[in-house]
């Protein structure tokens, strides 16, 4: 009996997926709730388990073909099904002796992703010639694609020893210009997609101030120690700061946590902020829900679970839905100023930057001041300008004198 593998079904914002990477191939053991296919969609990466043991048939949806919600992928042959073939392989000493060589032959060859054996084909290699980083020694399409390269790199053959010859080689080592070419991924044609969108739907501008960002640093110093033994190794940064005087704001200005849904504007009482995270996929951005409820603490520890999920592409689609404002902090890669974009549905993004210290004016003295510069992009059919420089210039004060968060003034 064959159990159907099926996509798994998909959310109402998500049309469709992508068949990215077959953990199993035809006549693989599967073991219950074992991995055997992830599908990546316009946000996260789905797996697809086993659901129940038996053995890998076929496979219905090669690697980066295109499949909709609940559509039939592979079959999956149950214990029973799968011993039955066996049994016939015994009826003589003849058949035994012509079937003895084939499982040395597969023994020895690595296993090839159809991509990846398609690949090779067309560049003339052999498996045996590809080192495989896969899952029990198989071979991917990247090692196909390292090999290739490999084999454009290599200096010609040593037996050749003419005079001649190592200039020659040399010549042409020298003058390879290599290419690579991968397709995009779902997600970054996604994020692509909504960039260009988000420019040519709205009247978007960006208001800049710069935040003295001293006071937070030394009560940060002051309390690190203290915070991170008191919460069980949530380490304080400058993210549930920023969280927390984004949230006073967004209560002070409601239109800017507000977004436009056809032609009504939608004022929302609660404050979901999403955190702009980078992964080896793209920009993934998970939502803080009710951060008005949130204490420092809970802040950085969500922060930090939603980056190790990022890393382990472990998100969900839940984690990264919805969202009234966004935080983007771009300073942590070394950026001074930058004019980020809005994420629609929402009318406004804050960009935080790199800390840099500068000379500035204070009570009539020059001094040196850990100064960061802050950038509002933001919708102007929503927001007017003289709403946005206001709730942009709360933050700042908030954060020069973090007293205010808590008196709540």
């Amino acid at each position: 009996m064959a159990i159907e593998i099926k996509a798994p079904t998909f959310p109402e914002s998500v049309a469709d997926g992508t068949v990215a990477t077959w953990h199993k191939q035809p006549g693989d053991a599967v073991k219950r709730d074992e991995l055997i296919v992830d599908i990546e969609t316009d946000k996260v990466v789905m797996e697809v388990l086993a659901e129940a043991d038996g053995v890998m048939g076929d496979i219905a949806k090669a690697e980066g073909e295109t499949v909709l919600s609940g559509e039939l992928l592979g079959t999956l042959k149950d214990g029973e099904a799968a011993a039955a073939p066996a049994a016939p392989a015994a009826k003589s000493a003849d058949a035994k002796a012509e079937a003895a060589p084939a499982p040395t032959e597969s023994a020895e060859e690595p296993m090839l992703s159809p991509a990846a054996r398609k690949l090779a084909e067309e560049n003339g290699l052999a498996p045996t010639d590809i080192g495989g980083t896969g899952k029990g020694g198989r071979v991917t399409k990247e090692d196909v694609l390292n090999a290739i390269e490999a084999k454009k790199n290599a200096p010609a053959a040593p037996a050749a020893k003419p005079a001649a010859a190592p200039a020659a080689a040399v010549t042409t080592a020298e003058g390879d210009r290599v290419e690579k070419r991968v397709p995009m991924t779902r997600l970054r044609a996604r994020i692509a997609e909504r960039l260009v969108d988000a420019q040519s739907s709205m009247a978007m501008l960006t208001t800049f101030n710069e935040v003295n960002m001293k006071p937070i640093m030394d009560l940060r110093k002051k309390y690190k120690d203290l915070f991170e033994k008191k919460h069980d190794g949530v380490r304080l940064g400058f993210m549930s700061f920023f969280v927390k005087a984004a949230t006073e704001a967004l209560k002070r200005y409601p239109a800017v946590n507000a977004s436009i849904d056809g032609n009504d504007v939608v004022y929302h009482g609660y404050q979901d902020i999403g955190v702009a995270v980078s992964s080896d996929r793209g920009l993934v951005v998970p939502i803080l829900r009710n951060t008005e409820h949130m204490g420092l603490a809970q802040i950085e520890g969500t922060i930090a679970e939603y980056g190790r999920k990022a890393r382990d592409g472990k998100l969900t689609m839940e984690e990264m839905t919805g969202g009234t404002f966004t935080i983007s902090n771009g300073g942590v890669f070394g950026s001074l100023l930058s004019s980020p974009i809005v994420n629609p549905p929402q009318a406004a993004i804050l960009g935080m930057h790199k800390i840099q210290e500068r000379p500035m004016a204070e009570n009539g003295q020059v001094v040196v001041l850990p100064m960061m510069y802050l950038a509002l992009s933001y919708d102007h059919r929503l927001i007017d300008g003289k709403e946005a420089v206001s709730f942009l210039v709360a933050i700042k004060d908030l954060l020069e004198d973090p007293a205010r968060l808590i008196l709540d003034v």
